[in-house]
Formats: structure tokens, sequence, C-alpha cells
């Protein structure tokens, strides 16, 4: 167990923020900020850490949410690997945004195919980050009803998938509604900004005992801190910690 995790007294989140390939320099310290704010308003402790030596099986049980902030590249071993996949699935809860779901190629199946639900393809180039309108997809869901049946945000890098996680039993809660924004299509082999039919944003699953939620939302520090995404990021967060 690393020594350098503290003694708990609440439930404790974890916040992990490891790149080894594109690092978000000025997003991942505003994602830092604003996750570490909303433990601490819901009474949670919080520990955030770019060592991927947590995710062995004595660490990660000393948590009840682990979060990963714009995480990059191939950063956890095999046997991490599996604590991490046996913890969520044991009551675990994972909340992952923007860069952890956007690599263009993973050599962990799992964590593609099971836990974000579909690889990613590419981003809005020309120009790279606009303002966009989302689709609420149920306006009476509690983690969306303050977003309204639409949501505007300013200035984001928008990011487009190979499939649409649906079809492995996600639940879609935001869409990013084409008409809104400028897409280019394929803008190189291997890489586009758009997707065919449903084009989802963020979205939840379970996960044996455990729940995901992931964000597509989020290159810029300035989204972080927009009141409509930090409230949804807390209550992502609340929802996550519960069990399935």
């Amino acid at each position: 167990m690393p020594s350098k995790i503290p003694t708990f007294t609440r439930p404790a989140v974890l916040v992990f923020n490891k790149t080894n390939g594109f690092r978000h320099e000025e997003a991942i310290p505003a994602a830092d900020r604003v996750f570490s704010e909303l433990a601490a308003e819901n009474g949670w402790d919080v520990f955030v850490t770019d060592s991927a030596d947590v995710h062995d099986p004595d660490s990660l049980a000393r948590f009840q949410l682990v979060v990963w902030n714009n995480v990059s590249g191939d950063v956890l071993t095999l046997e991490q690997r599996e604590s991490l996949q046996q913890w969520l699935e044991s009551g675990g809860g994972w909340l992952g945004v923007h860069g952890s779901g956007g690599d263009l190629s993973y050599d962990w199946g799992w964590y593609v195919d099971t836990l974000i639900g579909t690889q990613f393809h590419g981003h809005t180039l020309d120009p790279q980050f606009q303002d966009a309108e989302l689709v609420v997809m149920d306006a009476s869901e509690p983690l969306t009803e303050h977003l309204g049946p639409r949501w505007r945000v300013p200035n984001e890098e928008w990011y487009a998938f190979a499939s649409n996680p649906r079809d492995r039993g996600c639940e879609i809660l935001l869409t990013i509604d084409k008409s809104s924004y400028i897409t280019r299509g394929e803008i190189s082999p291997g890489w586009t900004d758009d997707m065919t039919g449903e084009h989802p944003q963020a979205w939840r699953h379970c996960q044996g005992k455990g729940r995901v939620f992931y964000s597509a939302i989020g290159h810029n520090p300035e989204t972080y801190v927009l009141p409509e995404y930090r409230q949804l990021l807390g209550k992502a967060m609340r929802w996550a910690i519960s069990d399935c």
C-alpha cells in the first residue's frame, strides 16, 4: 500500500490524473480543483495523485469512488488493471472525463469495450473549439434535470466515437445536436469528428455491483467551472458512489 495515502475518516474519492499520452495541461489542474471541492461539499475525503500504484487491491479498497481526470496512454500494469476491474465490479464507482476516453487506440480491451463502451475516433479540428448545443435525453432524470431540455456549452472540443455506447448497454444522458456546430467528417484516415446517427457526449452504466459514468466534455479548464457542468459532475459523483 503506498504510504503517501492518508488515513481517511470519511468516504474517500481517488482523483487520478496520470498521462502517458496527450496531456491536458490546463484542464487537469482545473478539474482536480473542482473534483476536490465537490468531494468536500459532499463530506468526502479526497486524494489526488498521478501515481498508478494506487491501483492495487489494498489501496483501492480505501476508496468508494475513483475519478480518472483526463488520463491518457497506457498507465496501468496488467495487475493494476485487474485490480481496478475487480474493485469496480465488487461495488466501486468510476467516473471519467474527456481525455480518459480520448485515445485513438488502447491495448486494454475491457477498458474500451466494457468500461467506456466505445472507441474514440477523433474530435473537432476546423475549428477545434466551438459552441454546441447538447440535448438532454430524459428531462426527468435527476442527473441532468437542472440542464433543462437543452444545454449550450461554449468553446469546447467535441469528441466522436466509433460506435454508440448505447449498443453496449449504456444509458445515454446527453447527445450533441449536430446542427449546432461544424463537423468536417473524415479529416484524415482513422480520424473523424462526426458519427452516424445519435452522437453521445455523456453516459452511464452499471458494471457488476459498481457504477460507471463517463463525460466526453472537458478539454478547456473554463468548462469545469461552468455552473451547469459543475453541478452535473457533483451529481454524477453522488450517483457513482452508490451501489447498483
